[in-house]
């Protein structure tokens, strides 16, 4: 029985200058061919098969054993944010506008390093490993769709993926049986008045008046018509209507995301927005339009891969906690949907560092020794199953 630990120790230097390589050049989500090629070319080092583009810009890494085992997929996003780094740090962001907010591109150094090691010990191999490497996971529909429907997960018996997560400190697992991130749906809506002066609100119809009776009302919705017990988010994140002090304005705009674990509560929170904004229509004679985009499925793990999870963070003397339930949104359900797996976050905070800022934040960073632990993870995962 091999040393894991050992084994991802040995490449974390290596892992964290591929990290480093890689959160120089961010790319938003459906553009990411520097950061493809990038995968790529570490790939083509390896005695592994490569298929590309998988989707439109995704790498599915085969490595073949020896005997006819199980076939076990890891996940790894690789796309970036438009957000602009505030951190002053050798390997600063130089894309201007765009950075590695949320940890992506830890995944994908992780998933490389646990390739090479792969590699080194492909002899052992009792069964097959398929490395997926995703683009578009921030912006919906997300990549991951895309690339089923091209054939990644073709011949996989199971999946596993990581996220590696600030809030939790450095060598903690997080994850949890069933469910256990959110739905994460979009909406836009638009209200339309009728503009005027602002010392003659009589004559109009004022949309703004209206937007807000709409956004108070709304949170009602949840606070009012929903089982207290379930859990469901209606957060209004934008509202933008007007250019001047003294002019009311002809509409009034706003966008914002429902948060649900099941269909019946989105269906819900869906309908009483639309009825609140035909009450709203027929009391003031206004129009509106209203978008509602759902979004990826809950994450739902699999009981069984969970406490194979579980088993490799205990054996590696990683310290595992059950995870709450989390509000975010994760385009890994995908995978799930299809085939049983597994989603766990991986500690990467460190109040002794600074590295304390949340995701999607201009100061987020990673404590890079999340790196040796999450590779020590998936490989113990493969040992599990029975494939290494």
């Amino acid at each position: 029985m091999l040393d894991w630990f050992q084994l991802a120790s040995k490449k974390e230097s290596r892992m964290i200058q591929m990290r480093r390589d890689m959160h120089q050049h961010p790319e938003p989500s459906f553009e990411e061919t520097w950061t493809h090629n990038y995968i790529l070319n570490q790939l083509r080092k390896l005695d592994c098969q490569i298929e590309a583009p998988i989707g439109r810009n995704g790498i599915k890494a085969t490595f073949i054993g020896a005997e006819q085992g199980p076939v076990i997929a890891f996940r790894a996003d690789f796309d970036a944010l438009p957000v602009q780094e505030l951190n002053d740090v050798p390997y600063k962001s130089k894309n201007e506008g765009y950075m590695h907010a949320c940890g992506h591109d830890g995944h994908t150094a992780i998933l490389l390093g646990v390739a090479e090691i792969i590699h080194e010990h492909r002899h052992l191999l009792k069964g097959n490993v398929v490395l997926i490497f995703q683009y578009g996971e921030e912006i919906m529909p997300g990549g991951s769709q895309e690339m089923i429907d091209d054939g990644c997960l073709r011949d996989v018996d199971k999946i596993y993926g990581t996220h590696l997560w600030s809030g939790y400190p450095t060598g903690t697992i997080y994850s949890r049986p069933g469910a256990i991130m959110a739905s994460p749906d979009e909406f836009s809506v638009t209200i339309y008045g009728k503009g005027g002066h602002g010392a003659k609100p009589h004559e109009t119809i004022d949309p703004i008046v209206i937007m807000a009776e709409f956004i108070l009302s709304a949170q009602k919705i949840i606070s009012r018509t929903i089982d207290p017990v379930k859990e469901a988010v209606l957060t209004f994140g934008m509202i933008q209507a007007g250019s001047s002090d003294s002019v009311i304005p002809d509409s009034a705009f706003c966008k914002g995301t429902v948060r649900t674990f099941d269909t019946e509560l989105q269906t819900h929170i869906q309908t009483k927005m639309d009825k609140l904004l035909q009450g709203l229509a027929l009391a003031n004679d206004i129009t509106y339009d209203m978008n509602y985009i759902r979004g990826y499925l809950p994450v739902h793990n699999h009981a069984n891969a969970y406490e194979v999870v579980k088993q490799a963070a205990n054996e590696m003397h990683l310290r595992f906690n059950e995870s709450e339930l989390m509000m975010i949104g994760e385009d890994f359900s995908h995978y799930l949907k299809v085939r049983p797996g597994a989603f766990f976050l991986t500690g990467c905070g460190n109040k002794e560092k600074g590295i304390t800022a949340p995701h999607h934040n201009p100061h987020f960073d990673i404590d890079e020794r999340a790196f040796k632990y999450t590779a020590s993870e998936f490989l113990k995962i493969l040992e599990i199953e029975q494939v290494l």
